[in-house]
């Protein structure tokens, strides 16, 4: 249906057996090989969607209405209708409707507590959705300690995209120092059209010493504990998350052109490591 199996692509479908022989993603089928498995990378976790639910041993739903910091307007829920595996997919579904207070609902999932990650290459592949107060994003968040809360913990944003700039994708750092407004940023705006218009793969390679981000393969973005302006955070595990916001500080709210529901489609999250 999406992908075409090759002979890399059977050997990484092995290496995902062997995965879930250890704990790893049992959403095996389909698999394609991207450019990480010919530049030294090895994937150590990966989730293709492609089982019944979600896997609740990789993945935390998150819930609530409560902004989350950035005067969001959605509520976020577990329910179907906002959150579900469909043709091998993750479904985040955002949808115009009365709930727990709030005029909207969507969905937000992470990997706290169950997958973090210290270093390497953290690939998703996405198609977002589009409309003027729609907030997708594909991020890390450092795990949670009981000295340090945030930004002290680190954020990398892999992806963001604002409705009302349909063709680029946002790269930041936040940690002390550069957090928010003020996050140490970089971004990419594609030639045509417009990024929901297809599935794109949005990528961070992260090393001790550098963060890079690529779009569809093209890096466009780095950062490094000489180039940020403040501290460096990067150095300890950090988690996955997946949401669609609605509304908020920085994308403003849905206004009369704003056509609902909205879909974000996860067709795969791969984490990679360096080979040795």
């Amino acid at each position: 249906m999406k992908k075409q199996i090759s002979l890399h692509a059977c050997l990484t479908y092995l290496s995902l057996l062997l995965l879930t022989a250890c704990g790893g993603s049992n959403n095996l089928v389909q698999t394609q090989v991207t450019p990480s498995l010919q530049q030294g990378w090895e994937l150590v976790w990966a989730d293709e969607f492609a089982a019944d639910k979600l896997d609740l041993q990789s993945w935390q739903i998150e819930t609530g209405g409560h902004g989350w910091g950035n005067h969001e307007l959605e509520n976020y829920t577990g329910r179907q209708e906002n959150l579900r595996l469909e043709n091998g997919m993750l479904v985040i579904e955002a949808r115009q409707e009365k709930f727990g207070g709030s005029d909207y609902t969507s969905a937000r999932i992470k990997t706290a507590g169950l997958r973090e990650f210290t270093y390497g290459r953290f690939e998703a592949r996405i198609k977002i959705p589009a409309g003027q107060g729609i907030w997708p994003a594909f991020w890390l968040l450092g795990a949670e300690s009981a000295t340090a809360g945030w930004p002290e913990r680190g954020e990398i944003d892999i992806m963001e995209n604002i409705g009302k700039e349909p063709a680029t994708s946002y790269a930041t750092l936040h940690g002390p120092g550069y957090y928010g407004a003020t996050g140490f940023g970089g971004l990419k705006k594609i030639a045509q059209g417009k990024l929901a218009d297809d599935f794109h793969i949005y990528s961070v390679e992260w090393d001790a010493t550098q963060i890079r981000w690529y779009l569809d393969g093209q890096l466009y973005h780095q950062a490094s504990p000489a180039t940020v302006p403040g501290k460096w955070v990067f150095d300890h595990g950090f988690f996955i998350i997946l949401n669609l916001a609605i509304g908020g500080d920085w994308p403003g709210a849905p206004d009369a052109s704003t056509r609902f529901p909205q879909q974000m489609l996860v067709d795969y999250v791969r984490v990679y490591k360096r080979k040795t």
